[in-house]
């Protein structure tokens, strides 16, 4: 069975080896591509092509049925334009390919926005901090006097972004420079703040919500079309350099059942909590694999199989084993010598 992976995050060279080496029976030939010549994944997948660049969305979709035509794709697992690509289903399937998405495109766009997802969230054990979105500084300055009130510190972060980016926490003490210098990562003075939001005029969507101050927890998890199959949770430190912590908290499992069912969560996805004020909140959902795929996976689970063998042949034909609860995790790297003849 032909399986295609388009350009994606980081984590599938991890899925990849670890769907390889889970697959002793040769079922499931790997295909990846990416527009980076030089992509690592493209050392682990069975094969490797560069994807054209310079397309815009429609053309993209095109290339990617073209593609799945000439290689004969059974199944797609879409990375990039991933959303566009769920409400395409019935024109690869015209085709012969199935396409393994994470959510439908309704589910997938509500996810991504974060100033909705937020506003529509009902999730009581775990639930979202308190939040105002501004895009513009009147609104900023009017959420700060009334969420300050309550919280000793705020933070802001895009509606839309991945990988953290744009997320920064309010310091009234310090100015940007200072900061900058005292090397506090993800902080910015709030005067500093003030003033380019006031240069700016109107901006993208922005939230101010209430800074947590605990644990994260990230949860790589597999869902057929809305019931959770498996889910690994791990408990990051608060110090880097110390692993990851396998923790398997009845009520991060509970809350992330439940938005799994609510949003129809399917294949390989992440969930992200963390505490603060005593409590759980949610933080996001990423429908693709995390970048900690890898430690997921040793404490059990191989995600990335369960996934696409569930897929491909049904989850009653998958064996999921039992997490190993309380184990510590962590992610080694090696360096590489990049050779191209590998990835022609």
């Amino acid at each position: 069975m032909r399986v295609w992976f388009n350009r994606t995050f980081s984590s599938v060279y991890a899925a990849i080896g670890l769907i390889r080496e889970a697959d002793l029976e040769g079922r499931f030939h790997l295909i990846y591509s990416n527009a980076n010549p030089h992509a690592l994944a493209g050392r682990v997948a069975h094969d490797f092509f560069v994807e054209p660049t310079g397309l815009d969305n429609e053309q993209y979709i095109d290339w990617c049925l073209a593609f799945c035509r000439e290689q004969r794709v059974d199944i797609f697992i879409p990375g990039r334009l991933s959303t566009e690509l769920a409400s395409a289903h019935a024109r690869f399937e015209a085709q012969g390919t199935r396409v393994l998405s994470a959510a439908t495109q309704e589910q997938l766009e509500l996810i991504h926005d974060k100033a909705r997802f937020y506003a529509t969230t009902n999730l009581p054990g775990a639930p979202v901090a308190e939040f105002r979105v501004f895009d513009n500084i009147a609104q900023f300055d009017a959420g700060y006097a009334e969420l300050r009130a309550r919280y000793p510190k705020l933070c802001v972060k895009p509606s839309r972004s991945v990988y953290g980016l744009g997320f920064a926490i309010l310091d009234e003490e310090r100015s940007s420079a200072a900061l900058l210098l005292a090397g506090a990562e993800y902080h910015i003075g709030y005067e500093d703040m003030r003033r380019g939001l006031a240069e700016l005029g109107e901006f993208r969507t922005m939230l101010l919500m209430a800074y947590l101050d605990g644990h994260e927890y990230s949860v790589d998890c597999v869902g057929d079309k809305g019931r959770l199959v498996s889910a690994v949770a791990r408990k990051k430190p608060m110090t880097a350099g110390r692993g990851q912590l396998i923790d398997m908290r009845a009520d991060i499992l509970e809350a992330t059942a439940a938005l799994t069912h609510i949003h129809g969560l399917n294949g390989a996805f992440n969930v992200q909590f963390r505490e603060g004020d005593g409590k759980l909140h949610l933080l996001e959902i990423n429908p693709r694999m995390s970048g900690g795929i890898g430690m997921a996976c040793v404490a059990g689970p191989n995600l990335p199989y369960i996934a696409l063998k569930g897929f491909a042949d049904g989850f009653d034909t998958v064996v999921v084993p039992p997490v190993r609860d309380g184990i510590r995790v962590a992610e080694l790297s090696a360096p590489a010598e990049l050779h191209s003849v590998d990835l022609l």
